[in-house]
């Protein structure tokens, strides 16, 4: 089998769906060079407008060359901005930045309205960074995404576009290589790692007939995988989905400050005019010159713009999007710390949340004077369970597997839906499965014994199966195992978080109250129903913010309603995910107190920057107007502050 890779034509690679930054039509050099082009362009005017600021004092006739290129780098992109702005009438504070620079020329300080610039310039390049640090998730994610894969065909291997495969395609992945699609194993065997997709670097082992999810990474050895579902529907592309959805909802207050910014522009400009005009008029001030009302309306018209109040809320919730991305936590929105902030009840939903949701056999008990051994019995119940998916026969397979018993050969093997197994073995007539199963087949010398028996059994809420072997009857019995981290998660929860905690179940009574009291709950709803469960999550919700935890798909109408679901991503249902407003992608519920820490943090980072951003603006604009503070210290005062909120949002990506 060979490697075969097509040559690309021009418009062949345009149409391969591959970014255009691996293009071979550019250059590693021009690459480079478009690279953080924004900052190299600030700096490069910094150190012009220092040449310039040094001129200004030794020989002044030599300033006016770097002011040109400073205003030429920084100016034009800023003007030809502010132009398309105005044309679309969204007016912004771009808009009042680049007013403010060229009356600072026509007034005779192009120094000043050369700092402004620049400043404006690192300032919205360090915006950039923080934005792209706060959308790291979603950045790396999309990198991590192969663009095209290996497919097998016939005897060769033939590199394609990610887009033209189709589930049932086989693909070769080597070691070291991101599996691209949701695939299963049909050659060969590895280890994966799931870091990138649920925070968790634990290697883990793949054979063949294993499901492996688009994202993993091939550690070692080389797999052959059967491609299960296309692009489109594969676990990473979900995943960035979700990110996408995640930055794109935003919170009531940001919202409001995103509307808030428009009319407040236009605002500070008029007033900007007004002052100006009135001014001379009311004290006597110039119009022109560093004492008259333009150049304090100028200096008024900086202090005032509200560039650090506009990103103080985006910075903010994108930072902590992403921190979360990282841990394994997929949050549908900003708005979903701020109601986490606001809920004080926390219901869990009992199978696979707080519990395994895997049976396991626990004891085998004779309940007649038996010449059966329990180890026989055992291996019986293996050999009619050996091809069951019930979650009792699996049981019985697992416990049989760990004593290392061997099955015996079936003859006449019959399966009964919903009930039971039977089957010879050894010669021995055996079956295996519910109370009414079994005691449709009790022989009639046993008909009064078994009376006594099942009333005995009949009514208790223990998870049991029957095993009948001719006239030897055998009860096993079935318990299903918290979760390992359920337990500390509960006493976080209560101890920490000041929750209200209870469990949702539509287990039985019994098992219900067994597992809440080994957990430690208080409060149990029972025997529930979905439509039960939705009655009692918007009751709960109306009395004052609910957290809804689930996994499956009788879940899912509760997690809707709930004023935060949180689903399980590893073990939960796709309907539950998609359901939820959070997803716990390693399924570790110690993530849910972090999380809970993380939603206050945000909301305190969040008044922190509004605080700061309003502060500055109250504590500049009105001696700007006195003229106590100059225009480049508005400028230094504006920018300083914009920077300082971006910097305090970035603290919340730290894990």
């Amino acid at each position: 089998m060979k490697l075969k890779k097509a040559p690309y034509v021009f418009d062949e690679f345009f149409a391969s769906g591959k970014e255009e930054s691996i293009s071979p039509f550019l250059t590693p050099s021009a690459r480079l060079w478009g690279k953080n082009l924004s900052l190299k362009s600030a700096l490069l005017s910094a150190v012009l407008l220092i040449l310039a600021y040094t001129a200004s004092f030794t020989i002044p006739q030599l300033r006016t060359l770097p002011l040109l290129f400073v205003y030429v780098l920084c100016g034009t992109p800023a003007l030809l901005h502010a132009i398309e702005d105005i044309k679309k009438w969204n007016i912004n504070i771009d808009i009042l930045m680049t007013l403010a620079a060229l009356m600072s020329v026509l007034l005779g300080s192009p120094l000043e309205g050369a700092l402004l610039l620049v400043l404006f310039e690192l300032s919205a390049a360090m915006e950039e960074s923080v934005s792209h640090k706060t959308k790291g998730a979603l950045a790396h994610l999309q990198e991590l995404s192969p663009r095209a894969a290996y497919v097998i065909e016939e005897d060769e291997v033939v590199e394609r576009s990610i887009k033209e495969i189709l589930p049932g395609m086989k693909l070769l992945i080597k070691a070291g290589e991101i599996v691209p699609l949701d695939s299963k194993v049909v050659g060969g065997q590895s280890s994966i790692n799931l870091k990138h997709l649920t925070g968790e670097s634990e290697p883990l082992a793949r054979v063949i007939g294993d499901e492996i999810p688009g994202g993993a990474r091939n550690l070692d050895g080389t797999l052959t995988v059967e491609v299960l579902r296309a692009s489109v529907d594969s676990t990473l592309a979900r995943i960035i989905q979700l990110i996408t959805a995640a930055h794109e909802a935003k919170p009531q207050l940001e919202k409001f400050l995103d509307r808030f910014g428009k009319w407040y522009a236009m605002g500070i400009i008029g007033l900007c005019f007004l002052f100006a005009m009135l001014l001379p008029s009311l004290f006597g001030l110039p119009f022109l010159g560093k004492e008259g009302s333009i150049y304090r309306a100028l200096a008024f018209l900086i202090a005032a713009s509200p560039c650090a109040l506009i990103i103080a809320t985006p910075t903010a919730y994108l930072s902590a999007i992403n921190c979360c991305a990282k841990r394994g936590i997929l949050l549908k929105g900003g708005v979903v710390l701020d109601a986490l902030t606001n809920c004080h009840t926390i219901a869990f939903d009992k199978t696979g949340t707080l519990t395994s949701g895997e049976l396991v056999c626990t004891e085998i008990i004779p309940l007649t004077s038996s010449k059966i051994s329990q180890e026989e019995a055992l291996q019986i119940a293996n050999s009619l369970e050996s091809g069951s998916t019930h979650p009792i026969g699996l049981a019985i397979c697992r416990f049989a597997s760990e004593k290392k018993l061997a099955r015996y050969p079936l003859n006449e093997f019959r399966s009964y839906a919903g009930s039971g197994l039977e089957a010879f073995v050894e010669g021995k007539s055996a079956a295996i499965g519910s109370l009414a199963f079994i005691e449709e087949r009790i022989p009639k010398q046993m008909s009064h014994e078994w009376v006594a028996l099942k009333q005995k059994w009949e009514g208790k809420e223990s998870i049991f199966a029957l095993l009948l072997i001719e006239t030897e009857l055998f009860l096993f019995l079935f318990k299903d195992e918290l979760r390992p981290a359920a337990k500390t998660c509960v006493e976080n929860l209560k101890k920490d978080a000041n929750l209200r905690l209870l469990m949702l179940s539509g287990d039985r009574k019994s098992n219900a109250l067994q597992i809440a009291k080994q957990l430690g709950i208080d409060e149990v709803a029972y025997e529930l129903q979905p439509e039960d469960k939705l009655e009692k999550v918007s009751h709960l919700a109306k009395e004052g913010g609910l957290i809804m935890v689930g996994d499956g798909i009788n879940d899912a109408p509760a997690l809707a309603r709930a004023t935060v679901g949180i689903a399980l991503g590893k073990v939960g249902s796709a309907t539950a995910i998609e359901a939820s407003d959070v997803v716990l992608m390693n399924d570790d519920l110690h993530s849910l107190k972090w999380l809970l820490k993380k939603a206050h943090q945000t909301l305190a980072i969040v008044k922190q920057n509004l605080s700061l951003a309003l502060g500055v603006i109250c504590f500049a604009t009105t001696p700007a107007l006195l003229g106590l503070i100059p225009l480049w210290l508005a400028v230094v005062l504006h920018e300083g502050g914009t920077v300082l909120v971006g910097l305090n949002s970035l603290r919340l990506l730290r894990r």
